[in-house]
């Protein structure tokens, strides 16, 4: 397994609504897509930077993953999530090379993307997330 890119920098904020606009101010482009993921408990917007995405993350329910982060942490970034081939694969792949994993197959993610993560107490404390193009119909 070979990390091709960054994806996406994923950043958790209390208010899209609020925090649309400071990032288009912010980086001088668009927000080009607004989706809910219903399982993980987030609406998400997307600005494209280069071939690197930036995703804001609200939370639909205070008591999930960004509702959680946000409460005990603040609003800032969450994860860093790198394209792969096969989110399926690179799990098996960190796995079989000690790393601990949050997701031990891949599920579904916004903008029809196949994602999965890694428990950031083995990776410095970063949260990293793999991401494969759902190759599905």
């Amino acid at each position: 397994m070979t990390a091709k890119k960054i994806e996406h920098i994923g950043i958790a904020v209390k208010s899209l609504k609020d925090s649309i606009p400071l990032y288009e101010k912010l980086l001088g482009v668009k927000c080009y897509a607004i989706e809910e993921v219903e399982d993980q408990l987030v609406n998400t917007a997307f600005f494209l930077i280069g071939q690197t995405k930036i995703e804001l993350l609200e939370s639909t329910c205070p008591e999930g993953p960004i509702g959680s982060f946000v409460e005990n942490r603040g609003e800032g970034i969450h994860h860093i999530a790198f394209s792969v081939d096969d989110t399926n694969e690179a799990l098996i792949n960190a796995k079989e090379n000690g790393f601990r994993l949050i997701d031990k197959v891949a599920r579904a993610g916004a903008e029809n993307m196949q994602i999965g993560f890694l428990n950031p107490k083995r990776t410095n404390g970063v949260l990293i997330e793999f991401c494969s193009e759902n190759k599905t119909p």
